[in-house]
């Protein structure tokens, strides 16, 4: 029996968690997929905002605000890459001009601290590649880029250590309650629970219907984005927004936590697996973000892809217990500002979970923090200790990202090892380069299969299923 079953592995189920990791407990979170962050986690802009955009008095403008001051907090403790980079909101003419004296505003009410509006002379010193036509700015010093796939599988790495527990390739299919407490149906067999925690992004309405009559539906939207070259690396040096729409935030042009530069996304509403990249979604996406930064050289991408937001009909994040059956909780409808307000929305769960009779014990086993080691982060002296210490760190395995054999190997020791050619991608940025996985791709491909004891054609390139190998070109 289970204490807390968390349904979905994105960044809020893996910060609930974490957050849970604290106290004493059995834990268990269910993942569909082979690996955590695979769904709206995956494809995103890894901004942490700062909490100006929602209006005062909500869930998200609370969670916005609570979790940009923990991301700043707790990122290097954790070994999630995060630069505190500061946004600008850029106004064009005197009606926009209005709009960052509203944000301004709300941003005040909402608690966030250093904001100001800049305009003239001290607006291009910032932003040099800014456009000539912008007028102003809403200058926001507490915006970040964070890794959104470090920040989910930090925690939960870290809980896991504490005790927690991840189940992988485990999708859900019915629950009930029975003599007070849950029944979970999978794939992979029946699961017991006093409480369960629905968090599974984009399907999150459909697993409420499992147990309540619907009183909320997801929407989805999809947008599309550019990763341009780390040769690009500088043409901004904040998050760069145009002013918001009905719409949302915008196209945005921001540094990203490893060295480029995103420049997205469109938004339209989309299935809950369209993740297609467009010509019609991409100009429209090039247009917008050429009006704030003319020079910005699409030629420089070396990836175009598509995530899918969670967005709901609801206008604010749908949090809580259900008023039909006591014990089941939902977290669903996180879309943006929902990878900043992932943590801060774990921390409220966890505090519900003890109003509705969740022991608390702290746990002496609980994992606050984990080293990575990145050897292109080391300096001259640290990288020749490392390859003294093992002689994998001195073999280079992608060369675009300088990551070595011996970080590859890292991984497989990891409390949340992966599976997939994508998987260590997101945990060590092989295939992130110009190259995107043309020379790295073959020997990952042989380290995963070496690791797993199978064949190198079984080894996916990210999802169960998705083969890359099928035999002997010789």
């Amino acid at each position: 029996m289970e204490d807390v079953i968390i349904i979905g592995g994105g960044v809020s189920g893996c910060s609930l968690l974490y957050a849970l990791s604290r106290y004493k407990g059995n834990f268990l979170l269910l993942e569909k997929e082979n690996d955590v962050a695979m769904g709206s986690t995956k494809a995103n802009s890894g901004i942490a905002h700062a909490g100006y955009d929602p209006e005062p008095g909500t869930k998200m403008a609370e969670h916005n605000v609570q979790g940009n001051a923990w991301i700043r907090a707790n990122a290097k403790k954790l070994g999630i890459p995060f630069v505190q980079t500061g946004s600008l909101v850029v106004a064009f003419d005197e009606e926009e001009k209005l709009t960052l004296q509203s944000l301004l505003e709300r941003g005040k009410a909402n608690g966030v601290p250093d904001l100001s509006i800049i305009e003239g002379q001290e607006l291009f010193l910032l932003e040099p590649n800014l456009s000539r036509d912008a007028l102003a700015a809403l200058y926001a010093k507490t915006t970040g880029v964070v890794d959104p796939w470090a920040l989910s599988f930090a925690q939960a790495e870290c809980a896991i250590l504490g005790g927690g527990k991840v189940q992988l390739e485990t999708e859900v299919t019915g629950i009930s309650k029975q003599d007070g407490y849950f029944v979970v149906d999978t794939n992979k067999g029946r699961f017991e629970a006093k409480f369960v925690v629905n968090a599974a992004g984009v399907y999150s309405d459909e697993i409420s219907t499992m147990v309540e009559t619907p009183h909320f539906a997801i929407k989805p939207k999809n947008g599309e984005y550019f990763l341009l070259d780390t040769s690009e690396k500088g043409i901004v040096g904040t998050v760069v927004f145009p002013c918001p729409s009905k719409l949302g935030k915008g196209v945005l042009v921001a540094p990203t936590a490893h060295g480029n530069i995103i420049v997205g996304p469109d938004a339209k509403d989309s299935g809950k697996e369209d993740t297609s990249v467009t010509a019609e979604g991409l100009d429209y996406v090039r247009q917008r973000a050429t009006k704030c930064i003319p020079s910005l050289n699409l030629r420089a991408s070396i990836r175009n892809f598509t995530g899918v937001r969670a967005n709901s009909d609801q206008s604010d994040f749908v949090i809580g217990e259900s008023l039909e059956t006591a014990g089941f909780f939902n977290v669903a409808g996180i879309k943006s500002p929902g990878l900043t307000s992932a943590v801060s929305i774990a921390q409220e769960m966890v505090d519900l979970l003890f109003k509705a009779g969740l022991k608390k014990s702290l746990n002496a086993k609980f994992v606050r923090s984990r080293r990575v080691a990145r050897l292109h982060e080391m300096s001259d002296t640290a990288k020749k200790l490392q390859i003294a210490k093992d002689p994998k760190h001195g073999n280079i395995v992608c060369r675009c990202r300088q990551v070595t054999e011996g970080e590859i190997a890292d991984t497989f020791l990891r409390p949340l090892p992966p599976r997939s050619v994508d998987a260590v991608k997101r945990r060590v940025q092989t295939g992130m380069g110009r190259c995107q996985g043309g020379f790295c791709t073959p020997k990952v491909v042989e380290l995963l299969a070496e690791h797993y004891g199978v064949d190198m054609k079984e080894i996916p390139q990210d999802k169960a299923g998705t083969y890359i190998v099928d035999g002997d070109a010789k």
